[in-house]
C-alpha cells in the first residue's frame, strides 16, 4: 500500500498525524450530525494509538506529493464477541473528505483494517454506519459485507475519581 509522489496511498498513522485526524473525526462527526469531538482530541488518540499496549491502530489516506492534507482514515481496536467465543477487529471510523470518495481509497482503508485484523489472527471485522447513510451501505454492500439491524446505545458513565469530588 505505498505509493509514489502524487499518488495516493494508505498507510498507518504517525504521531503527527494526529492534528489532521482530529480535524477530519470533527468532519465526521458533523457528516454524521453528531456532536463535535473534545477539543484535546489530537492528544487523546496519541495517547490511545501510541502509549505502550496501545489498542487503537489508525490508517490513514495520504495524498502522497507535497500537499500532505489527508483525505480520510480509519480507526479500529480489537474487542470480544460473547456469542462466537472470539475476538474480532472493530472498525470504529471510515471517512473520506468530500471530494476524496469514489477514487478506491475507501475499498484500500478497508483492506488495510482487514490485513490488520489478518495480523492480530483475528477472523472478523465488526463495524456500524447509520441507516440513513445510503451510500455507505451500498458501498459495504459491495464490498460483500453482511449487515444485521441493531441500535447501538451509549450510557454515560460519571468517573469515580469525579464522583468523590461531590
Amino acid at each position: 500500500m505505498t505509493g509514489s509522489a502524487g499518488v495516493p496511498r494508505v498507510r498507518a498513522a504517525r504521531p503527527g498525524d494526529m492534528a489532521q485526524v482530529a480535524e477530519l473525526a470533527a468532519e465526521h462527526a458533523a457528516f454524521e450530525k453528531a456532536s463535535p469531538p473534545p477539543a484535546d482530541l489530537a492528544a487523546r488518540l496519541e495517547r490511545l494509538l501510541f502509549a505502550d499496549g496501545a489498542r487503537l491502530r489508525c490508517f490513514v489516506a495520504d495524498p502522497g506529493g507535497d500537499d500532505g492534507r489527508l483525505l480520510g482514515y480509519a480507526t479500529c481496536a480489537p474487542e470480544m464477541s460473547t456469542w462466537h467465543g472470539t475476538e474480532y477487529l472493530h472498525m470504529d471510523c471510515l471517512f473520506l473528505r468530500d471530494g476524496s470518495r469514489g477514487h478506491g481509497l475507501g475499498p484500500r482503508l478497508v483492506a488495510a483494517v482487514v490485513e490488520e485484523a489478518r495480523r492480530l489472527g483475528l477472523d472478523a471485522v465488526q463495524w456500524n454506519t447509520p441507516d440513513w447513510n445510503v451510500d455507505a451501505v451500498r458501498f459495504y454492500d459491495r464490498l460483500g459485507a453482511r449487515s444485521s439491524t441493531k441500535r447501538r446505545f451509549t450510557l454515560e458513565v460519571e468517573p469515580a475519581a469525579a464522583r468523590g469530588r461531590s
